[in-house]
């Protein structure tokens, strides 16, 4: 298999209202052109804009809580009432770090709630209500415009625990199933696989990274060559409870 990573440039500021799939078809060109079997990966933080999930923190009205946690830790009531907002459950407090678990599912830092990349501090964006939803509406629109079968990958830069360094996630699908299993296959010298489970969208999604970093204002990458599957969501990413044995 021969993967290519094709960062898709030019695209405009995103505001709210605005329609991703039809900006995206028109950056895409020449090499980047859109084409049959691609898998084109989104960054949240454009979804979120489109969809106007961004909120002035001068209008937040932190509780008490809230307060009483950033006192302690130098950090912004605001921003901490934020993730409160988002979360439903608290995971760990320590630190000053908040892990939390969103209303999606996702266990994460700060619930997604990020300052980056908006305008200089005074507004935040929230992950999108739902991510395959925002992912299914950019892939009908690209059908519509490209005339041919993608797949579609939210993506967001998550921390991993045991491991340093942040890495990209897909956080919403449609298209691609996300996991590939090889249960039940045999490896080259012929021993029963048992638990090989891929997380293809978090792989598809973790090596866009390498080509539209933090700082490279390329929101959009596309993937081709790669093989996969359609059906399911990004929802299938999430470990069950029964099966989680740090819950």
């Amino acid at each position: 298999m021969n993967v290519q990573l094709i960062g898709v440039e030019g695209l405009p500021e995103v505001v709210p209202g605005d329609d991703i799939a039809r900006l995206i078809a028109g950056a895409a060109a020449g090499e980047s052109a859109i084409e049959a079997g691609d898998v084109v990966v989104v960054t949240q933080k454009i979804v979120s804009k489109a969809e106007g999930r961004l909120v002035r923190l001068a209008d937040v009205a932190p509780s008490a809580f809230a307060q009483q946690w950033a006192t302690r830790y130098r950090s912004d009531p605001r921003l901490v009432e934020l993730v409160l907002r988002e979360s439903r459950r608290i995971v760990r407090m320590d630190r000053g770090v908040l892990i939390v678990e969103t209303h999606h599912g996702f266990v994460c830092a700060n619930a997604g709630v990020d300052l980056s990349n908006v305008d200089g501090g005074a507004t935040a964006t929230l992950l999108p209500k739902d991510p395959d939803a925002s992912a299914h509406q950019i892939r009908d629109g690209l059908l519509a415009r490209a005339r041919c079968t993608v797949a579609v990958v939210i993506s967001d830069t998550f921390g991993r625990p045991w491991r340093e360094g942040l890495v990209n996630v897909a956080i919403g699908t449609a298209g691609i199933a996300p996991l590939r299993s090889h249960v039940g296959a045999r490896d080259p010298v012929g021993f029963p696989l048992q638990a090989s489970i891929a997380g293809l969208a978090d792989e598809v999604a973790a090596a866009t990274g390498l080509v539209a970093g933090k700082l490279d204002r390329i929101p959009v990458v596309i993937a081709r060559g790669l093989a996969y599957e359609a059906g399911g969501s990004g929802r299938d990413l999430l470990r069950k409870p029964e099966g989680d044995l740090f819950r």
